[in-house]
C-alpha cells in the first residue's frame, strides 16, 4: 500500500512539473525583436573620402650653401628672421683669398712687364729685318715670344679673376626673399666644400603659400584628381579644419614592403600663418557624394544569421563580406551587391541590395528587392544578434578568437 502511494506521488510530481514547464514556455516566449539589435534605414547626404597623412612644407625652400671652404667669421641672421634678396647672411674668413689675390696681382704685373719687353724686342727685330740685318727666323722667334708673353698675361689675369670671385664667395647672400627656417652653422665653425656644397641656411620663400606632401595607397589613387578640394587638420589645432586643393598627382610610385603608394601634392593657403613647416597633416579627400540617399549602417551589410533550418538556404548562398559590408571579389561576382536582413514572422529575411558609396559608417543602398518587400525609410534592419549575456554578435556564424 505504501509503495502504491509513492508511485502516485511521483506521477503527480511529474505531471505538475510538466504542466509548470509548458506554462512557463507559454508565458515566457522570447520576442524575436529582443533577440536582435536593430537599426533603421535612413535618408541623407553621404560623402566617400580617402585619407592619408602628409607633411606641410613651404612651396619653395631654398638651401643656401657655399662654394668655398672657410671659417664662419660673421653671422647676420638667425632663425625666423625675414630677409630680402641679395641681403648678406654671413661672411667667411677671407684672409687666405686676400693673400691669393696679392699673389695673382703680382703675377699679372710680372707678365705685363714681360709683354712690354717682348713688344719692344719684336718691334726692334722687325725694323732690323726690314733693313735685312736679321734673318726671318729671328723675326719669327720674336713674334712667338711676344705671343707667349701675352698668353701668360691672360692666364695670370684669369687666375686673378678666379681669386677675386672666390673672395666674393666669402660673402654669402640670400638668393630669394623669405624667412629663415633653419641655420646649421655658428660663428667660428669651419665649413668644407670639397666634395659637395654644404648647407648653411634654409630660407622659405613664402610661408603664406604652403603644400602638403602626402602618400596615398594605389587602391585610392584612381579616385584622386587635380583640382579636388581637400580637408585636413593638424595636431596643433585639433578643433579646426583647413582646406586645400590637389595640385599634383605624381606618377613615380613608392614601393615599401610590397605596398605601393603615390605622392599627392596639395596646395594650401596659409594667410594667417598658423601652419608651420614640418607639421603632420591628416588629409581627407572627398571622391564621391550623394544627396538624399538611402543609408544603412555597415554592420547591417556585414551581418549574417546562424546556419539553422530557417535561414540555411539564404545564408549558404551568401558570399563572404569585408569590413565595409561589401562582397569579396569572387570570380564572376558583382562587388556592388550585398544583403540586408529584416525580421519577418520572427525570422531573418535576406533582402538583396546594391551598395553605393560609403563613409566608413554608413553605406548607400538601392535595389529592386527593396520595393518588392515594401521596405521604406525607417524600416528596421538587423545589425547584430544579442547573446544570452546581452552582448551583440555581428553574425551567428562568427567564430571567436583562437586561443594559443
Amino acid at each position: 500500500m505504501k509503495l502504491f502511494k509513492n508511485i502516485i506521488l511521483i506521477i503527480a510530481f511529474i505531471a505538475l512539473s510538466a504542466a509548470a514547464y509548458f506554462y512557463y514556455q507559454r508565458t515566457h516566449q522570447t520576442n524575436p525583436a529582443d533577440t536582435y539589435r536593430l537599426s533603421e534605414i535612413t535618408q541623407g547626404d553621404i560623402e566617400q573620402t580617402v585619407s592619408a597623412n602628409g607633411t606641410l612644407n613651404p612651396v619653395t625652400l631654398v638651401s643656401v650653401g657655399t662654394q668655398i671652404s672657410g671659417i664662419v667669421k660673421k653671422l647676420y641672421v638667425d632663425f625666423n628672421d625675414a630677409v630680402k634678396k641679395d641681403q648678406v647672411l654671413l661672411e667667411l674668413d677671407n684672409s687666405l683669398f686676400m693673400a691669393q689675390i696679392s699673389q695673382s696681382q703680382a703675377s699679372v704685373r710680372n707678365n705685363q712687364a714681360a709683354v712690354e719687353l717682348a713688344q719692344a724686342n719684336e718691334k726692334r727685330i722687325r725694323q732690323l729685318y726690314v733693313q735685312e740685318y736679321v734673318s726671318k727666323q729671328e723675326l719669327d722667334t720674336a713674334v712667338q715670344v711676344l705671343k707667349s708673353a701675352k698668353a701668360q698675361l691672360d692666364s695670370a689675369r684669369g687666375l686673378l679673376a678666379r681669386d677675386q670671385t672666390n673672395l666674393n664667395f666669402t660673402i654669402i647672400r640670400s638668393p630669394v626673399s623669405g624667412v629663415v627656417v633653419d641655420r646649421v652653422v655658428d660663428v667660428g665653425q669651419t665649413v668644407a666644400a670639397s666634395f659637395q656644397t654644404p648647407t648653411l641656411i634654409k630660407i622659405a620663400q613664402d610661408l603664406s603659400k604652403m603644400q602638403i606632401n602626402s602618400s596615398f595607397a594605389e587602391a585610392d589613387i584612381g579616385n584622386i584628381k587635380v583640382g579636388q578640394v581637400t580637408k585636413f587638420n593638424v595636431d596643433a589645432y585639433p578643433n579646426r579644419n583647413f582646406e586645400g586643393v590637389v595640385k599634383q598627382v605624381r606618377l613615380n610610385p613608392t614601393n615599401t614592403s610590397n605596398v605601393v603608394t603615390y605622392d599627392v601634392v596639395i596646395s594650401v593657403d596659409n594667410n594667417e600663418q598658423l601652419l608651420l613647416p614640418g607639421m603632420t597633416a591628416y588629409v581627407n579627400i572627398g571622391v564621391a557624394k550623394r544627396e538624399q540617399a538611402w543609408l544603412v549602417p555597415n554592420a547591417a551589410l556585414r551581418y549574417k544569421p546562424k546556419l539553422d533550418d530557417n535561414t540555411a538556404d539564404s545564408a549558404k548562398n551568401e558570399p563572404r563580406k569585408n569590413a565595409s559590408g561589401r562582397k569579396k571579389g569572387n570570380k564572376g561576382s558583382d562587388l556592388n551587391t550585398g544583403s540586408i536582413y529584416i525580421l519577418k514572422d520572427g525570422k531573418p529575411l535576406a533582402i538583396k541590395v546594391r551598395t553605393g558609396i560609403t563613409d566608413g559608417r554608413y553605406t548607400e543602398i538601392t535595389g529592386q528587392d527593396l520595393k518588392t518587400h515594401g521596405i521604406n525609410i525607417g524600416t528596421q534592419v538587423i545589425v547584430a544578434e544579442l547573446q544570452s549575456n546581452g552582448q551583440a554578435q555581428a553574425g551567428g556564424n562568427m567564430r571567436g578568437p583562437r586561443m594559443f
